[in-house]
């Protein structure tokens, strides 16, 4: 990476999931996933502080998308305490913001844009 070898400092966001958090019943193997792709930022964060690269991890909850089912979206909204799903710009914003020099000491986090879900 570029920002490596340059040493001029950085910023790296992961996207997980919620699900990498609290788990979801019946994706196992996405889960699994999602909550190792967090223990590796929490990892690449300390070994590229040094260099002044900050990792973060964006965990989103339900967002509406085109993916998301009437019947998934009635039940999701039951357990979510905005009562409401998230939106696609609400992720970018918050991976925007930790692109930015405003986030600049924040490093090795876990942000969930979920509504209140956990």
């Amino acid at each position: 990476m570029p920002m490596i070898r340059l040493k001029q400092g950085g910023r790296i966001v992961t996207l997980s999931s919620v699900s990498g958090i609290m788990g979801n019943r019946g994706q196992v193997n996405y889960s699994a996933a999602k909550a190792g792709l967090i223990g590796a930022t929490k990892a690449l964060a300390l070994e590229l502080a040094k260099r002044k690269i900050t990792v973060n991890c964006v965990a989103p909850g339900l967002i509406e998308t085109e993916m998301v089912t009437e019947e998934v979206k009635e039940h999701a909204l039951k357990m979510i305490p905005l009562q409401r799903m998230g939106q696609v710009d609400e992720v970018a914003h918050t991976v925007n913001f930790l692109c930015s020099d405003h986030a600049s000491y924040i490093t090795r986090q876990v942000i969930s844009v979920n509504g209140g879900l956990i």
